[in-house]
This record gives C-alpha cells, structure tokens and sequence, in this order.
C-alpha cells in the first residue's frame, strides 16, 4: 500500500534533475497537490542546507497521467547571502505539466506581530476521522462552520463533500525538517475549494491554474493544522479565494491563495 513517503521521495538524475516514482493509482488525472509538493522538494534540494521556503508561485499548464512518473528539472536563478530562487518544470512525456517559481531564505529574526483572526474550531480529537483516497496517510477532520449549509448536501454536479474549514494531519513521523512540513502544507492544499462557500446556483470550481503559499511561520504536519478557506472573487470565467493554516494554538503559520476555472454545472440525466 503506497504512502506519502512514496509520493514525497524523489529520484535525483543530476544535480538539477529529478524524477518522481510511479504510484499506482485509478485516477485518470494527476492530483495537483502533488505535483506542487514534489517540485518544492526539488527545489529545496538545490539549495544551501541553512536555507527554508517562504514562498511559491505555480501554474498548472496541463493534465499529468496519475501512476507514471515525471521528471522536476530545477533552474537556479539566483544564490544571494540571505536569499535562494529557483524554477521548476514537471515535464510528463516531453510535455510541461507545471512551473514553479520559489524562494527561499536563511531564517531570522525580526518584527512579530500576528494579524490575522484566529479562527474557532472543535478539538480535532473529538471529532469523526476521515480518509480520502487522493490523499496518502492524511487524517482530516471537519469542525463546525459557518458555510456548512452550502456544503451539505453537496450541490449539483459536485463529485465529492469540499469543506471550507478542516483539520488535516499526516500519520507518519516526520522528521524536523521545515522543507519536509511545507512540501506535506502543499500536498493538502490543492484538494479541497474556497469557491464553494461562495456556490449560488449553476456555478461551481473546476480545475485549478494556479496556486500560491506564503510561509510565515513553521508548522509541524505530523501535529493537528486548521486550513481555512474564503471566497474572494468571481469573473472572467475564474474564481479566486484565500486561505490560512494555523496550528493548535492559533499560530498563524501559513497563507495560501488559489485561482481555478469557475464555470456552470452542466446538466445530468
């Protein structure tokens, strides 16, 4: 039975060359977050060991074949005293799949002050565990909130329940390694829609192009985090939301934005 480990561990061709290993997997598309996770972990190989993630852009440009491997070739722009940027390519059959643009930094200190809302959720351990197959060795657990009236039933057209607030946490040990957390931030980022909250009547979120995070501040993933989504915008064909991770404290550790396809739901017989 494949894990995240499986999904996380890349093969390295040359120094900027890396190569995913096959998962065998039903799915006929490859899933976002994972792509996202794995072009991070290449990229954070690439760069001084004193050095972590603080952000990243990237742009899914086609559908990958889920259960075949795919090449991450890393560009290095730039190696500065405090700061490391780098590209990646995902490239599936001489096809690019994605890009990546992220940067990295040598942490420090500086000004602290938190300013975004905590938000109020159960204790994750008081409620139902959950298990998704897209997600490898991830629980996630779905408190209490204000958008649940939109969520459940599931609307029209909607193939699986998206909440706009979980709990999500990876059962493997992990080791201390703030590359290793940020990829598993990733990977869980890209399954679910801010866009739902936002649902009114034919309209829904589709496929995603293109996704953004911001690391503030670390965040354990083998440890209970609350992902918070919100709608932010809707035009042009597209919609746009927003979201923060946070910890069991209210540490705010992470911000994230994500822009899709939002279009109507097409009729069923």
């Amino acid at each position: 039975v494949p894990s995240l480990w499986d999904v996380l561990t890349l093969d390295q061709l040359d120094d900027d060359l890396f190569r995913t290993r096959a998962i065998e997997d039903e799915r006929d598309r490859l899933y976002g977050g994972q792509v996202a996770a794995q072009a991070l972990l290449a990229a954070g190989a690439t760069v001084p060991g004193d050095r972590v993630p603080h952000s990243f852009h990237a742009y899914f440009l086609r559908r990958g074949k889920a259960g075949a491997s795919y090449d991450l070739r890393v560009i290095r722009d730039l190696e500065g005293n405090r700061y490391s940027s780098r590209r990646v390519e995902a490239i599936q059959d001489g096809e690019l799949l994605f890009t990546m643009s992220a940067s990295f930094q040598v942490p420090s200190l500086g000004h602290e002050r938190q300013l975004a809302e905590t938000i109020e959720a159960e204790d994750p351990e008081s409620l139902e565990p959950n298990r998704l197959a897209l997600l490898l060795s991830i629980d996630y657990r779905i408190p209490t909130h204000p958008e649940a009236e939109w969520l459940s039933p599931p609307h029209p057209g909607a193939k699986r329940f998206l909440p706009t607030r979980f709990w999500a946490r990876c059962e493997l040990a992990l080791p201390d390694e703030p590359l290793l957390h940020a990829a598993v931030q990733t990977y869980i980022s890209d399954w679910s829609s801010g866009m739902v909250a936002g649902h009114r009547g034919q309209w829904h979120p589709s496929t995603t192009l293109d996704h953004t995070m911001w690391f503030h501040r670390p965040l354990r993933l083998d440890d209970w985090v609350l992902f918070h989504l919100a709608p932010r915008n809707a035009s042009g064909g597209r919609g746009w939301y927003s979201g923060t991770v946070h910890d069991r404290d209210g540490v705010h550790g992470t911000t994230f934005a994500q822009e899709g396809l939002y279009g109507r739901i097409r009729e069923t017989e």
